[in-house]
């Protein structure tokens, strides 16, 4: 079990949440398929739902606000000034797709993309860290941007972040982990995507068993990108749930 309540070091992907066309149906597949229980914030909040492991806020889907953008997973970085980060990213060539905001004494946030178009938030604490629970059965595990140019996203997220990067042993030479200290990994960064995905921030959940969290994922009208496969750090999926939004589930199982 991994909880916490202090805000995330600046840096650290800290929260994820989605924007649904239909926010009922979105919390119903995911409530099946991460066992998540559903918590609805008042309607000052619009329509927005924290989806809770073990009374811990673990994500957020909420109303889709830009028509005609599709749903997906968008993951925060942690950040102690929103505003000051937000102007490092257009320093550094990204773009502010939503300029920085206050959100009900919760905290600030705006949205971004990186030079090659791969969108991120950003999350400056207040009265809510983000992710509460991490790294157990429904909650948020890992968080990594795929980037046509890894070289380039290497540059952009170190000057905006100050990250330090590691090769992973048997990954490919594109692929990295990054961290602030030199030592704990807080995510990774590695390219291409697959012929036809726009470059994006992939989020990974964990989950007790893969296979089976698999099959109710087919079973509610998701499709599988990849897997399930056997790595050293778990055995991994990447689905595509009813509406086209990608995640990526990490855990135990076999299929042997």
């Amino acid at each position: 079990m991994s909880t916490r309540s202090e805000p995330w070091p600046a840096g650290t992907p800290c929260w994820v949440d989605y924007g649904a066309g239909d926010v009922d149906a979105a919390v119903s597949f995911y409530r099946e398929v991460l066992g998540w229980t559903p918590q609805t914030a008042g309607p000052e909040f619009g329509g927005y739902v924290m989806c809770q492991v073990r009374g811990h806020d673990a994500a957020g889907i909420g109303p889709g606000t830009t028509p005609g953008v599709p749903p997906a997973w968008v993951t925060y970085l942690a950040t102690t000034d929103a505003d000051a980060t937000a102007a490092a990213v257009t320093e550094a060539g990204g773009m502010v797709l939503a300029e920085p905001f206050e959100v009900m004494g919760l905290g600030r946030m705006a949205v971004v993309a990186d030079p090659q178009g791969a969108v991120f938030g950003l999350w400056q604490a207040l009265g809510h860290i983000g992710s509460s629970v991490v790294n157990e059965p429904g909650a948020l595990t890992w968080n990594e941007a795929a980037l046509p140019d890894p070289a380039a996203g290497r540059r952009f997220y170190g000057q905006v972040f100050g990250y330090r990067y590691d090769h992973v042993a048997g990954a490919g030479e594109d692929y990295v982990t990054f961290s602030t200290d030199g030592e704990r990994a807080l995510g990774g960064l590695g390219g291409p995507p697959a012929e036809g995905v726009p470059p994006h921030w992939l989020t990974y959940f964990a989950v007790a068993d893969t296979d089976t969290t698999v099959a109710a994922a087919r079973q509610r009208g998701a499709s599988v990108e990849a897997g399930p496969f056997d790595t050293e750090f778990g055995r991994m999926a990447t689905l595509t749930d009813p509406w086209g939004a990608t995640f990526a589930v990490m855990g135990g199982g076999s299929a042997a």
